[in-house]
């Protein structure tokens, strides 16, 4: 190998190490080794950025802006509302939200996809008294599945296109996946439906809801500040460090027996108010101890109702991207900046408890609050947590639905004719969802999930110094040295396993832009053409199956279905094998050498 080879594998080695351990955001730490790249002149300073302009880069942040569209203008919201039926057994609701999911997955983000359709179905769930554990991971598995049927359903079918562009002058077009993608969606679909749901372990639960309700209604009671106190003249946020010490959320006041509205954080206390507090009961009484303190009734443990007097209780999943992501409520100043107290934690289906408000937050995390009634929305969108509640949708305007709808279907089909290249179709797909008022312009940066964006134009620019320093063409070599002889579906086989394994443990977008030169590489050295090579790595890379890190969707409902790390594979194995064993033989079809 020459110097150069050296350091880029070592550069990729650094890379995945530290997406393996997760101690770092994706996007810094691809970010970081473009930069050495640069430094140690193995990426020309002239091409540095010159993935963040990629088309690859843009139609992915262009689709996210464009799902946004579709969601605020109803137009989502009217198909999930008339098709979802709570009362249909678990094998035909999981074919119909899961067929949804696909289908919508196909045109707009898949993450956003499950993010629509997630409260739906743990509402379905709670309708038809079952665990939504039991449909979840279905559900995570359908919208992964149906993101492979277009070009923009997810960022893996867009890289592999931009590559077959750069090598052979023509882009795959917006439904070129759809022979392949389609016949494995589909029986995805039909599997998870039948036979893969059986395979989820009967631990997976929504315990982790209504057991962390529970106990927040538990431990709430009522403190009477006495005559002479300390506290007499102080502001009510002026407890927190005590609150802290011992555990403990004042979540409301009551004076003259009337609750009132909100927190009341800046309210001056007076002799014979009430705090409202949260704990566990050992916590509360230190508390109560520590700032000498009155319980009102007889009855330590007596109990108030949440949702009245303008409050109101908030569950929550946390994505990888959330603002609140790898920190804890007091770093990022939740209660002050917010007004809003976190009650509880359930990550994998357990609980936590104590000094819920010092524990640092993981992707996956469900997180119990109290918010004032009327910052619900506020709240969790400064956050970036999706609400699990089905609380419906913002809709700008009804009557714009087809409107939107008509927009993006007429972009898809000039960008299929060929008469519009697909980022300029998106563009004009966008600026039309302004002018028409459907999408806010405020809003337009808000849905563009920049970490992805950082990502891709990092990891473009140094998968283009790799293949220019022969690295790929020496993985390539190494793979057809390990399949000598074998035929050619034999060696399309490796590629997909390997590439298959890569994406279950890295972002599914490295693993792409890696996976992709490697594949036209093979294709070379054999003198057969590149695309059945290409369509096996936008396949293999989409079908993060068997762990929660694999795909965002699988992290996304980690914490609501209960689920624990080993769950994924019980379902997924045997679903990346049908996957295989279909897809292998389509591309034959579909995408001859």
């Amino acid at each position: 190998m020459t110097t150069e080879q050296i350091i880029l594998f070592a550069l990729f080695g650094m890379v995945f190490a530290l997406l393996l351990w997760g101690r770092f955001r994706y996007d810094l730490v691809a970010f970081s080794a473009l930069l050495v790249g640069v430094v140690l002149g193995v990426i020309p300073t002239a091409d540095a950025f010159s993935g963040f302009g990629h088309p690859a880069t843009i139609i992915v942040a262009l689709v996210l802006v464009v799902s946004a569209g579709l969601v605020r203008s109803g137009a989502v919201f009217l198909i999930t509302r008339t098709l979802v039926d709570p009362s249909r057994s678990l094998g035909k609701h999981i074919s119909f939200i899961g067929g949804i999911g696909a289908v919508l997955s196909a045109f707009m983000n898949n993450v956003a996809a499950l993010a629509l359709l997630m409260p739906v179905d743990i509402q379905a769930a709670k309708k038809a008294g079952r665990a939504a554990g039991r449909s979840l991971m279905p559900l995570s598995f359908c919208t992964i599945l149906g993101g492979m049927i277009t070009l923009i359903g997810t960022p893996p079918n867009i890289i592999v296109a931009s590559f077959r562009e750069e090598k052979i002058g023509e882009s795959f077009k917006m439904f070129d996946f759809a022979p392949v993608g389609a016949v494995v969606a589909l029986a995805g679909i039909i599997f998870v439906a039948t036979l893969g749901r059986r395979l989820i372990p009967h631990a997976a639960k929504d315990g982790a809801l209504s057991q962390a309700r529970e106990a927040a209604q538990n431990y709430v009671a009522e403190l009477k500040i006495p005559e002479g106190s300390k506290l007499i003249g102080q502001r009510l946020f002026e407890t927190d460090e005590a609150a802290e010490q011992n555990d403990v959320a004042v979540i409301g006041l009551v004076r003259g027996g009337k609750r009132r509205y909100g927190l009341q954080r800046n309210t001056k206390l007076e002799a014979e108010d009430t705090l409202v507090v949260e704990a566990l009961p050992e916590a509360l009484d230190e508390f109560r101890a520590a700032l000498s303190l009155q319980f009102t009734g007889k009855d330590e443990e007596e109990q108030l109702g949440l949702l009245s007097d303008g409050l109101a209780i908030v569950e929550a999943v946390v994505p990888e991207n959330a603002r609140i992501a790898g920190k804890t409520a007091k770093r990022i100043g939740l209660a002050w900046r917010q007004r809003t107290i976190l009650l509880g934690i359930s990550r994998e289906g357990k609980q936590i408890q104590k000094e819920v408000r010092k524990t640092e937050v993981r992707p996956g995390d469900i997180l119990l609050m109290i918010t004032p009634e009327d910052q619900q929305a506020t709240v969790t969108e400064w956050l970036g947590v999706l609400p699990l509640a089905d609380r419906g949708l913002v809709v700008t305007d009804s009557t714009k639905i087809w409107l939107a709808i008509g927009l993006f279907g007429a972009a898809v089909l000039m960008a299929t004719l060929g008469i519009v290249y697909l980022p300029v179709a998106l563009g004009l797909v966008v600026v039309g969802y302004v002018l028409t008022g459907i999408l806010p312009i405020s809003d337009i940066y808000n849905h563009i999930e920049w970490p992805v964006v950082v990502l891709l134009g990092s990891m473009i620019p140094l998968g283009a110094a790799l293949d220019a320093a022969g690295g790929t063409a020496l993985i390539a070599n190494s793979l057809l040295s390990l399949g000598t002889d074998w035929p050619a579906w034999a060696l399309l086989t490796l590629l997909m396993i390997v590439t298959m394994t890569l994406s279950d443990v890295l972002n599914n977008t490295a693993t792409a832009i890696v996976a992709a030169p490697v594949g036209v590489q093979m294709a070379e050295s054999l003198g057969v053409s590149p695309d059945p090579f290409l369509m096996v790595v936008a396949v293999a890379a989409s079908c993060a199956f068997l762990t929660p890190i694999g795909h965002k969707n699988n992290t996304l409902i980690l914490g609501p279905g209960g689920y624990s790390f080993s769950d994924y594979w019980r379902m997924g194995l045997p679903l990346e094998i049908l996957v295989v064993a279909l897809s292998i033989p389509a591309i034959m079809v579909f995408w001859p050498f």
